[in-house]
C-alpha cells in the first residue's frame, strides 16, 4: 500500500454560526483562482454547503461523516475525492467536538481531523469580545492533545483596534493568527428554513459570492501561511476508496481490468455499439428542486454498470429515453411545488415508470414528490400518502433495518441513515413500510410497493454499496420500452 501525502486543512469552529462556510468556501475559493486544484470536502450530512464548495473549486464537494459511513472509510473516501489535487480543504460541522449525539466524538470534525491527521484552523466569531478569545482558543487547544489546532481566524472583527486588542490577546496563546475578516466582510448567502439557499437556485448571484469570498478571503488571510501549513502534513497510508471495488456490475460489466487475453485472430469489424449499449439506463432527479445528492451515488450506480443521465423534473416533460430506473434524492419540493405540479408530462412519466415495475428509489424530497399531493398541489401520485408543511424541524441520525426485500435492499439490511425535514406525510392504505427504525427511537418509515422504496431517510450508500447494486440489477430486468418517453 502506497502513502499519499495530500496538503490538507481543517476549518473548524467553537459553534455554529462563526463563519466556517464563509472561510472555507473562500479558501477553497481563493487558492483555486490562484491555479491549484483545490478538493472540498465537508464533515457531516450537509448537503448544501457542497454545493458552494463544488461552485468554488469545479470539483465535487464531498461529506466525510463517520456515523454514516463508518470511521474506517473516512481516509478512504478523502483520498478518491482528493486523487489529483494540490490542497484539500475540509469544512467542518457545528463545534469543533460536536458529534452525533450519546456518541463521544463520533462524527465529529475533530474526530475526521484525526483520522487524517489534519491541521485545525479554527474560525472564532470575535464580534463580542477582545481579551477572551485567547481563553476560548486556549482551551479548544487543549482539549484534546491529538487535535492539532494550528491556527486562527477571527472573524466578524469591528475595527483596526479591535483586530489589534484581538492579536495582542493572542499574542500569549501560542497559537498564530492567521486572518482576520471584518463584519463587512460577510458574503450575501441567503437561508431559509433548512439552512442556505441551494447554489441550484441561486446560480448567477451564487457565482459573485463566492468571487466575494475568494477576493475578502485573501485581504483579511494569510494565504502563504495557510498553505504552508497544509503542506505541513504526514502521509496517509489509507487504499483510496474505489467505487469499482465496492460492487459487482451487471450485465458482465467488468468492475476491475481484467487480466490480458492471449491474441485472437483477426476479425471483421463489428457495427459500433451506440452509447451505453448493454447498461441499464437510470435516471436521477436534478435541477434547483432536487439538490441533496451524494457525489458517490452516481460513481456506485455506473460501477455497478448502469448508465446514469440525470434530467431535471422542473423542466422536463419526460424521463431520459431508455429509463429502466429512477433515483430521485432530496431538495425542496414543498419550495417547488407549484412548478412540479404545472409539470403534469413527467409526473404521468413517473406514474408509469414506478406502475411498470421499475426500481424507483426516493428520499426525503423524492418520497413527496412520490406522493398525492404536497400542500394541496398534485404531485406524481405513486404513493398512497399527502404531505404538508409544518413547523417542526426532523433532524437526527437514524438506525434502521429493512423490514423487506425491495428494489434497494434485502431485508434485514441494516443501514446508518440522516432525517432533514420540516414536513409530515398523511400516508393512507396499500404500501408496506420501507424500514424499521431502531435507534434512537423505534418506528417504522417509508413506503415499499412493487419496485418503489421511498423514505425520509437520507443513507450513504458508501457504508452499503449493495444499495446501488441491488437497484441497477432490478433496472437491468426492467423494460424500457413500457416507459413513456423511453425506447422503442
Amino acid at each position: 500500500m502506497s502513502a499519499v501525502t495530500i496538503p490538507r486543512l481543517v476549518i473548524a469552529a467553537p459553534a455554529s454560526g462563526a463563519g466556517k462556510t464563509t472561510v472555507a468556501t473562500g479558501l477553497m475559493a481563493a487558492f483555486a483562482e490562484a491555479g491549484l486544484a483545490v478538493s472540498p470536502h465537508k464533515v457531516g450530512p450537509d448537503y448544501i454547503d457542497p454545493g458552494y464548495h463544488s461552485l468554488a473549486t469545479g470539483r465535487p464537494g464531498r461529506n466525510l461523516d463517520a456515523y454514516l459511513c463508518g470511521t474506517g472509510r473516512i481516509a478512504p473516501l478523502f483520498l478518491h475525492g482528493a486523487a489529483g489535487a494540490d490542497l484539500a480543504v475540509v469544512e467542518g460541522v457545528m463545534g469543533l467536538f460536536d458529534g452525533a449525539s450519546g456518541q463521544g466524538e463520533l462524527s465529529s470534525t475533530a474526530q475526521v481531523a484525526k483520522v487524517l491527521r489534519a491541521p485545525v484552523v479554527l474560525v472564532v466569531d470575535a464580534s463580542s469580545q477582545s481579551r477572551s478569545v485567547a481563553a476560548l482558543v486556549h482551551g479548544f487547544a487543549s482539549w484534546d492533545p491529538e487535535v492539532r489546532l494550528a491556527g486562527v481566524i477571527l472573524n466578524k472583527v469591528g475595527s483596526d483596534r479591535h483586530e489589534e486588542l484581538l492579536r495582542e490577546a493572542m499574542d500569549s496563546s501560542g497559537v498564530p493568527v492567521l486572518g482576520a475578516l471584518r463584519r463587512t466582510q460577510q458574503a450575501r448567502t441567503p437561508s431559509r428554513h433548512l439552512g442556505l439557499v441551494p447554489v441550484a437556485e441561486r446560480r448567477t448571484d451564487a457565482v459573485e459570492s463566492v468571487r466575494e469570498l475568494a477576493a475578502r478571503v485573501r485581504e483579511g488571510c494569510d494565504l502563504k501561511a495557510l498553505l504552508a501549513l497544509a503542506h505541513d502534513v504526514p502521509e496517509l497510508t489509507d487504499a483510496p476508496w474505489d467505487p469499482a471495488v465496492e460492487v459487482t456490475p451487471v450485465a458482465g460489466e467488468p468492475a476491475v481490468a481484467a487480466p490480458p487475453a492471449p491474441p485472437a485472430p483477426p476479425a471483421p469489424p463489428a457495427p459500433a455499439a451506440p452509447a451505453g449499449a448493454g447498461k441499464p439506463l437510470i435516471a436521477v432527479a436534478g435541477g434547483a428542486a432536487f439538490t441533496f445528492s451524494y457525489a458517490e451515488h452516481a460513481e456506485l450506480l455506473a460501477a455497478a454498470g448502469a448508465e446514469v443521465a440525470p434530467f431535471d423534473p422542473l423542466h422536463d416533460e419526460q424521463l431520459p429515453p431508455g429509463t429502466q430506473g429512477l433515483v430521485i434524492g432530496g431538495g425542496f419540493p414543498e419550495v417547488y411545488a407549484p412548478d412540479l405540479s404545472a409539470n403534469a408530462p413527467l409526473r404521468a412519466a413517473v406514474a408509469a415508470l414506478a406502475a411498470s415495475g421499475a426500481p424507483v428509489s426516493a428520499e426525503c424530497a423524492g418520497l413527496l414528490y412520490l406522493s398525492r399531493s404536497i400542500d394541496g398541489k398534485p404531485m406524481c401520485g405513486v404513493l398512497p400518502a399527502d404531505a404538508r408543511m409544518t413547523e417542526r424541524l426532523t433532524l437526527g441520525y437514524r438506525e434502521a433495518v429493512a423490514l423487506q426485500d425491495n428494489a434497494l435492499a434485502t431485508a434485514g439490511t441494516r443501514v446508518r441513515g440522516h432525517e432533514f425535514h420540516r414536513t409530515a406525510l398523511e400516508p393512507g392504505a396499500g404500501a408496506s413500510p420501507a424500514w424499521g427504525l431502531t435507534h434512537p427511537e423505534r418506528r417504522v418509515e417509508g413506503f415499499v410497493s412493487g419496485g418503489v422504496h421511498a423514505s425520509y431517510l437520507h443513507v450513504h450508500w458508501a457504508a452499503e454499496p449493495s444499495l446501488a447494486g441491488r437497484l441497477v440489477e432490478s433496472a437491468a430486468r426492467s423494460t424500457p420500452s413500457a416507459v413513456p418517453g423511453g425506447a422503442g
